[in-house]
């Protein structure tokens, strides 16, 4: 989608602090954090939503996570902790309508969430 938010950062088309990208997928920090570190992992597919991931996207979805580790073992949340969220529609916090997972780390974190 041409106007996405997200589908522009991944064609570094309005900046970013960029902190990882392949050619699937793109990491970059929030620009509102909630934790010391809050990083969004996208896909360069644009995906409104997680009602929109059809069979075949699996392999996609599992680089997105897997991603999402290696970036919290490279800023060593994997010792303390992290958490992956992930929100779909508005009533569940969804803001940017294309698919992403949020990597959030650095403190503690309570539960149940929200």
């Amino acid at each position: 989608m041409a106007d996405c938010l997200f589908c522009r950062i991944a064609r570094q088309e309005i900046p970013a602090k960029i902190v990882f990208e392949d050619p699937q997928v793109v990491a970059f920090e929030d620009i509102n954090p909630q934790a010391p570190s809050h990083i969004l992992v996208i896909p360069r597919k644009h995906l409104a939503t997680f009602n929109d991931v059809e069979a075949g996207d699996e392999g996609l979805l599992g680089h997105m996570l897997l991603v999402a580790r290696g970036i919290a073992r490279d800023k060593g949340l994997h010792e303390k902790g992290y958490r992956l969220v992930a929100n779909t529609l508005e009533g569940a916090g969804q803001s940017v309508f294309h698919i992403h997972v949020h990597l959030l780390g650095g403190r503690r974190f309570a539960w149940p969430p929200g």
